[in-house]
């Protein structure tokens, strides 16, 4: 299959000055770190406080996958931020759809930290929370995409693999920004927690996302996109001309990514329901045991992106998503002893050797589109699947029910999602390269 290419010939005299690489890496990591801190800020959350305070039931379960509901508003919104994002970062420029994207997460989690409980608002208090969701999703719908393309475009020949990984150190970090935020608020008398303690690291954002904000301003648009413009190669409308020639590579993206996505919300955001809800254990158990986990994940994350570089996205990617179809059965079942140093093993496997998927997915999908909808076929192949994502808190809530509160029901539901990924992996290692 040939794949027209839009690289340009166009002389360097045509561009403005570069940034250098190691800056333009520091200001996609960076920003991403914090756009993901406020989005795991709800995860966190949203069994231990957004369930009672804003979803109240008499069944506990109910009150869970009501919240879990809510934090999918943000997956759902996330394709619709990718087309968004997508058209201006691929017609106009990668720089001013990384910068609309910081301000768009900063405003909404700021918000929700203001936003009045269901005891004094009512029903308008979970609207108005699966409303701010929902905004925080179209936001991150158009940051990974270009957060990473803008990295992999500046990088040089030999470390794309590296530096897109550096991107993804974003989520660990982010991962850590948040638990270790709520883990230091939920050490205040519970009252004061959920009275007013889960709201300081919401509007807390609005500090973080300034210093991103300012980051991104001072780096220059990638050379790749000004070959493009100066060739005149932009797509009046990027998203048709995707759907239109490259829909398949499109489907193999989506599946590809599932499990950075999907196996990631279920080994968190779910698992902290299971520990704190099913095991009867205190939050900072999980909280601390993902803080440590992050660590790891960090690590592995950089060796891996070297890994990729040295041997290939595609081979690692392969080893990695069965490392991780190996890992969930074990996972769940150390999380089940509740012996707090073997859940700590858990998360450290569940976010070290298991982060080798995600830490190459950006190397890996980037070879499947030309650089006019570079933009947004990455972007959608993440936040397609991270609709399917979205919804796998409450559907691994689901299968713990139907399997009698046994670990073995969302432990299948993670090797399912790692099994299509797998598939989606060995289908992209075969693509030929797209507009290199």
């Amino acid at each position: 299959m040939t794949i027209p290419t839009s690289r340009s010939t166009a002389p360097a005299a045509t561009r403005s000055g570069p940034s250098s690489p190691g800056k333009v890496v520091a200001a996609a990591f960076i920003g991403t770190a914090l756009e993901w801190y406020d989005f795991f800020l709800f995860g966190t959350t949203a069994a231990i406080v957004f369930a009672p305070l804003f979803f109240p039931s008499s069944d506990p379960v109910a009150s869970t996958v009501s919240a879990f509901l809510s934090f999918s508003a943000a997956f759902v919104a996330r394709p619709i931020g990718a087309i968004i994002f997508g058209h201006v970062g691929d017609k106009y420029g990668r720089r001013g759809a990384l910068v609309a994207t910081v301000m768009l997460m900063g405003a909404a989690s700021t918000l929700m930290g203001l936003l009045p409980t269901y005891e004094t608002a009512g029903v308008v208090a979970p609207i108005l929370l699966t409303l701010l969701r929902a905004v925080q999703g179209v936001a991150t719908g158009g940051e990974w995409g270009g957060a990473t393309l803008m990295a992999i475009e500046y990088a040089p020949a030999k470390r794309r693999g590296l530096y897109a990984a550096l991107v993804q150190l974003g989520s660990p970090v982010g991962t850590l920004l948040s638990t270790g935020a709520i883990t230091l608020v939920a050490l205040l008398p519970r009252e004061d927690f959920m009275a007013w303690g889960w709201r300081v690291p919401f509007i807390a954002s609005i500090v973080l996302v300034g210093v991103a904000l300012w980051l991104r301003w001072n780096v220059e648009e990638t050379p790749e996109f000004q070959d493009l413009k100066a060739s005149e190669g932009t797509k009046k409308a990027p998203v048709i001309e995707l759907f239109r020639k490259f829909k398949g590579r499109l489907a193999i993206g989506v599946c590809t990514y599932l499990v950075g996505n999907a196996g990631f919300f279920i080994l968190t955001t779910f698992m902290i329901s299971y520990v704190t809800r099913v095991l009867g254990l205190p939050s900072s158990v999980i909280l601390t045991a993902m803080t440590i986990g992050a660590v790891a994940q960090m690590v592995m994350t950089v060796v891996a992106g070297r890994l990729a570089d040295r041997f290939g996205a595609a081979r690692v990617g392969i080893i990695g998503y069965s490392i991780f179809l190996s890992l969930a059965f074990p996972i769940f079942g150390l999380v089940d002893t509740k012996d707090p140093g073997l859940i700590i093993v858990a998360m450290v496997l569940a976010f070290g050797p298991c982060a080798i998927t995600y830490a190459i997915i950006g190397a890996l999908i980037d070879r499947l589109f030309p650089a006019e909808v570079k933009y947004t076929g990455m972007g959608l192949s993440a936040n397609l699947s991270a609709v399917i994502a979205g919804f796998m808190p409450a559907l691994a809530t689901v299968f713990l029910s139907l399997s009698g509160n046994a670990s073995w029901g969302p432990a299948t539901l993670l090797v399912v999602i790692g099994l299509i990924s797998l598939g989606g992996a060995v289908v992209t290692s075969r693509v030929p390269l797209s507009g290199k």
